[in-house]
């Protein structure tokens, strides 16, 4: 009897963990907030909207696989972040996009680094690995720079997209 009871709450417990994985997916929030432009609060469904890229990358494991969301530089035009053509010039150089994760790690981008006008770099906000959505660990979503040499900028469980001026 104490066998079947055990059972059956090692069952419980790895269904409300799988659901809770689930709604933290389908229900997870991407803010996006642009000094002098907009804030948004982007869902899966927002982000839907956009272009899907992929990208081949070796990620913390060691091991190359292929990253596959959203460029990094469409999120943050529809929010009305100043990287089109000939926008970025002068003191709008000195802007810097700032990557929030949920356990509060924060990496920090030359707003260069993104805009398309200045690299042919892309820098994703990816949702899927080799095809599978991340994982729990990971998060809904994960900042990728397949050129850079260590993953200090790939950061997990992102939560917002904040492109701040210096003052």
């Amino acid at each position: 009897m104490k066998l079947f009871i055990y059972g059956i709450l090692i069952l419980l417990t790895f269904a409300f963990s799988t659901s809770a994985q689930t709604v933290t997916k389908t229900d997870a929030v991407l803010r996006v907030e642009v000094d002098g432009g907009k804030t948004l609060d982007l869902t899966t469904k927002d982000l839907a909207k956009f272009a899907r890229r992929d990208i081949k990358a070796k990620g913390h494991d060691e091991k190359e696989s292929v990253y596959s969301g959203y460029n990094l530089s469409d999120i943050l035009f529809s929010a009305g972040a100043r990287i089109g053509k000939d926008e970025l010039k002068g003191k709008e150089l000195g802007a810097y996009l700032v990557v929030e994760a949920a356990d509060g790690y924060k990496a920090i981008f030359a707003i260069a680094e993104i805009a398309p006008e200045f690299t042919d770099k892309t820098i994703l906000l990816a949702d899927t690995r080799d095809g599978k959505p991340l994982d729990a660990k990971t998060g809904a979503w994960q900042i990728i720079v397949a050129d850079d040499k260590k993953h200090g900028r790939w950061v997990r469980q992102v939560t917002a997209l904040k492109i701040r001026k210096i003052q």
